[in-house]
């Protein structure tokens, strides 16, 4: 559920311009609806997973995501030192799924 959660939460992310500034109705709804299903799954998340691990997991899958859907889909400019922040991001959230947390 975690990851659909952040899955979610880089659908409505690439989706915000789209929307441009929620004055249009269709991208609109698709964003709102993504950004529903998020949260509803993040919610569900934690209550089996503590939320100083679900949260930081969520929010380094969004931000991850919607880096790389911006470079990819968006046709947004990168740089190379990018990637290290990145690779930070990643670091960080695999290490706390790998400490866990302990009761």
């Amino acid at each position: 559920m975690l990851i659909a959660a952040g899955v979610f939460e880089v659908v409505w992310a690439l989706g915000l311009p789209r929307t441009r500034g929620f004055s249009r109705l269709g991208p609109s709804a698709w964003v709102l609806a993504a950004m529903a299903a998020s949260f509803l799954l993040l919610a569900a998340a934690v209550r089996t997973i503590p939320v100083s691990v679900a949260y930081p997991i969520w929010v380094g899958i969004g931000a991850t995501g919607a880096y790389f859907g911006g470079v990819l889909i968006l046709g947004e400019k990168w740089q190379p030192i990018h990637l290290v922040f990145i690779a930070m991001i990643v670091g960080g959230v695999v290490g706390l799924k790998v400490v866990g947390h302990t009761p």
